[in-house]
């Protein structure tokens, strides 16, 4: 891993960059290595919803975001609560885990914490 002051904006092609937001429309469905993917993060989701998405697009940037959804449930809990922004450290989690197996579902449950509400279908009942 390198790491610079620069802005990513300065060092790589608008058309390779894609912003990683809850907010998308768009769905991760894979990793392309020729991609670079920025994790969009911030310390409260709740005051600044859609901030991550609105830079994006200000920015011009591609979108998209992990297939939670697509992949698991919401699972019963007693505060209702239920919610696909995650850490910068589960992200990667994540994303990390997907490249190495090409699997969403192993990827989602290295990541996605039960204390975000949502479970694979297979251990929602438990």
């Amino acid at each position: 891993m390198d790491t610079t002051a620069e802005s990513y904006l300065d060092l790589f092609p608008l058309e390779a960059i894609v912003y990683l937001t809850p907010d998308s429309e768009n769905v991760l469905e894979d990793i392309d290595p020729d991609k670079v993917y920025v994790l969009g993060g911030l310390v409260d989701e709740s005051i600044h919803k859609q901030l991550t998405l609105r830079r994006a697009q200000e920015q011009c940037l591609q979108t998209a975001r992990l297939p939670i959804r697509e992949y698991m449930v919401k699972a019963p809990n007693p505060k209702n609560f239920h919610s696909e922004t995650l850490a910068i450290n589960q992200v990667f989690d994540v994303l990390s885990t997907y490249y190495e197996t090409r699997n969403w579902p192993a990827a989602l449950r290295a990541g996605v914490s039960s204390g975000k509400g949502y479970v694979l279908p297979d251990t929602a009942q438990q």
